[in-house]
């Protein structure tokens, strides 16, 4: 993990979890209600942001349903060009959160575990990072030639940016609204995003620290990562990370805060 966090800051207000989704109708609404039932009985302050990303089947029609029934929802369409990164921008641009964490549509990530991001928030880290690779990180039915791509690609960004972390592409992470704003402008418009927000914030020189999470592989629907489509969108926002953090001589460092 980084150095400590240099707080005390105030505790985060109001926690926005960004949910990108894309024709996931077969699961959202489980997805959401366990979210919220979750953070509901933590008594965690909360909205939960769908970004619905033009899919064509009733996921959109299924949210509005939703959100009738459930006030913490706030549902958006990303009507502008579409990709994972895209919605999850839109999804940030249109929450109100000094917290956020993204969180996947098809419920591979715990609920549990976005309790833990937030008290972590809460003691003062800027960032919060989980990893399934980590003791007591655990994953089920991960698919083989994805897991050792993942493997790999996470040794390569350890190698060129000297870390300690060992799941910087999973999408599962948690911000304080200033490291987002202070990682913009954000680029990445596909799976890439994942990877460029937290190599941003570590390079920066926000805090960060590491848990242990649990992923579960999708139950019903389609897998939206293409691994032969990213492979050289990853290399490319990696490079352009490495190149701020090797040649940019601090320029775009988060400025000092006052407690």
């Amino acid at each position: 993990m980084s150095n400590a966090p240099a707080a005390p800051f105030a505790r985060p207000e109001l926690l926005s979890v960004i949910i990108p989704a894309r024709d996931e109708e077969g699961c959202i609404v489980s997805t959401v209600e366990g979210l919220h039932a979750t953070l509901s009985a933590r008594a965690i302050p909360h909205e939960i942001v769908v970004v619905d990303e033009g899919s064509r089947d009733q996921t959109w029609a299924v949210l509005s349903d939703l959100r009738t029934r459930l006030p913490a929802l706030a549902p958006v369409q990303n009507l502008g060009q579409h990709g994972f990164g895209r919605a999850i921008i839109h999804g940030l641009d249109n929450s109100r959160g000094d917290a956020v964490i993204i969180f996947m549509a098809d419920a591979s990530d715990a609920p549990s575990d976005v309790v833990v991001y937030w008290e972590k928030l809460c003691e003062g880290w800027d960032c919060v990072f989980g990893s399934r690779f980590i003791k007591g990180g655990q994953t089920y039915d991960y698919p083989r030639v994805k897991l050792l791509m993942n493997r790999v690609f996470n040794f390569f960004i350890r190698v060129i940016f000297k870390l300690s972390l060992n799941d910087t592409t999973n999408a599962f992470k948690a911000y304080r609204r200033h490291v987002i704003d202070g990682c913009r402008p954000l680029i990445a418009p596909h799976f890439n995003l994942t990877v460029e927000l937290p190599l941003k914030a570590i390079v920066r020189g926000y805090t960060w620290t590491v848990v242990p999470i649990t992923w579960r592989n999708r139950r019903t629907g389609e897998a939206k990562l293409k691994i032969k489509e990213m492979g050289s969108r990853y290399f490319f926002i990696c490079m352009y990370v490495w190149l701020e953090k090797s040649f940019s001589r601090g320029d775009y460092r988060k400025p000092a805060r006052k407690p």
